[in-house]
């Protein structure tokens, strides 16, 4: 039986949940067109997600995030950026319950060239 004020076991995520939960919250908000690549170095080599436009770093139980973004035209990079700050935070703690530290935006283009 189990101790009653005790966890029944402990809960492990592989990295790769965080970054899907970031990417996903990340291009669902209004004006982020897509997620951009990581620019380049060989840091972005033992990054993991550095390819889908995540960075996720966990220190002492705190996510931190860097988000690369493409944004769709017309839109307000400041609210966009804070938008995409709000839903990645609010995210990883509903889902997974961890502190996020930061969520930097990287505002890598505007996409001019797709049709709404």
């Amino acid at each position: 039986m189990a101790d009653q004020h005790g966890s029944p076991g402990k809960t492990t995520l592989a990295p790769g949940v965080l970054l899907t939960i970031a990417s996903l919250s990340a291009t669902k908000v209004e004006g982020v067109r897509r997620l951009a690549p990581v620019p380049g170095g060989v840091d972005r080599l033992f990054r993991r997600g550095a390819e889908d436009g995540v960075q996720i770093m966990v220190e002492d139980g705190i996510v931190y995030v860097d988000l690369y973004l493409v944004l769709k035209k017309d839109v307000n990079v400041r609210v966009v950026s804070r938008n995409v700050q709000e839903h990645v935070t609010r995210a990883i703690s509903e889902m997974v319950g961890m502190e996020v530290g930061h969520v930097n935006i990287h505002v890598e283009d505007i996409d001019y060239k797709a049709d709404e």
